[in-house]
């Protein structure tokens, strides 16, 4: 069994940004994206188009879980009107609910802190996808994809770490600002793991062991406090996925994969705008052997932009919004 987990936020909520506020420093955080900026939070109707892919193209999927913050996306009546059969149940799972004994730490607009915690969610499957709310599936999928038997299947590149620290100067060499990148925290987590590789995976839903991080973080539980301790994300915060992988890596229970033709990966602006977005779809819509993909900082475009993208990934999975 398998269950989808999906992280998601509405950051033009009133509440939430009010709530936010309360805990912003006055350090200018929202000014860069990496950190706190607005397109970190905005949620243009994205989970409705991962919820549907994963009713449509993983009907395998036991449970979906929503993770919020005291949020509702209202996907009921969505999935309701498109999917009228539909027999995966879906759940939402409040922020206190995985920080149970952590409240401390809570609010958090953190990402990489509620990964840290998703294994706790009750219920959850040994066995589970991790998708942000801007993932979605592109085409049908098979459990054996990602899980078979006691093996963790993932769609990545190995990296090595003194590569990925050499990147890492490069981009940082004369730059106030020292930007917090994807690799950034997946490097971090080989550090904690004394690895010389880590596995470079692309923004695409990542299989996860529930038992694996019991056990890991029951063995090393400063490691839980250390990732959510900080309300927004933060340089020395680790990638959860990378954890995995490379203890499954020791473990001799991952298989890797290449993820070269496997994903498409949007990431619009509002100079790159219609032009991009139909390259990037008639792109997609040749790939024969795409399997899943990412529409990142969609609210970033210009309007006629995001309804190009609407209008393609509503045809390709067969809904309206």
């Amino acid at each position: 069994m398998t269950d989808v987990v999906i992280a998601w936020v509405d950051g033009d909520d009133p509440a939430h940004k009010c709530k936010k506020a309360k805990y912003l420093t006055g350090k200018d955080e929202t000014r860069f994206d990496d950190i706190a900026g607005a397109m970190r939070y905005r949620s243009t109707g994205e989970v409705y188009y991962c919820v549907a892919s994963v009713l449509r193209y993983a009907p395998w999927v036991r449970k979906i879980f929503i993770v919020t913050d005291n949020q509702d996306p209202h996907i009921d009546e969505f999935v309701t009107r498109n999917f009228p059969d539909n027999t995966i149940p879906i759940e939402i799972v409040d922020h206190t609910v995985l920080f149970r004994g952590y409240e401390r730490h809570l609010p958090t607009f953190n990402s990489i802190s509620i990964e840290t915690m998703l294994w706790r969610i009750p219920g959850l499957s040994d066995r589970f996808l991790y998708f942000n709310d801007d993932f979605f599936l592109a085409a049908p999928t098979t459990e054996d994809m990602w899980f078979k038997e006691d093996n963790t299947h993932i769609y990545a590149l190995r990296f090595a770490t003194w590569w990925g620290r050499l990147l890492r100067w490069g981009k940082h060499l004369g730059r106030k600002h020292k930007e917090f990148g994807y690799k950034d925290s997946m490097l971090n987590a080989a550090d904690i793991m004394k690895a010389r590789c880590f596995h470079l995976f692309p923004h695409a839903p990542q299989p996860m062991r529930r038992t694996w991080y019991e056990k890991f973080y029951a063995e090393n539980p400063i490691w839980i406090e250390y990732n959510i301790r900080h309300r927004f994300r933060e340089p020395s915060q680790y990638s959860i996925p990378t954890l995995f992988y490379i203890g499954a890596h020791r473990e001799g229970k991952l298989e890797v994969r290449s993820p070269k033709g496997s994903t498409c990966f949007f990431k619009p602006s509002a100079k790159k705008a219609t032009d991009y977005m139909a390259r990037k779809i008639a792109e997609a819509d040749a790939n024969k052997d795409l399997k899943f993909g990412c529409i990142n900082s969609l609210g970033e475009t210009t309007e006629e932009a995001q309804q190009m993208f609407h209008a393609w990934i509503s045809k390709r999975l067969g809904v309206t919004l």
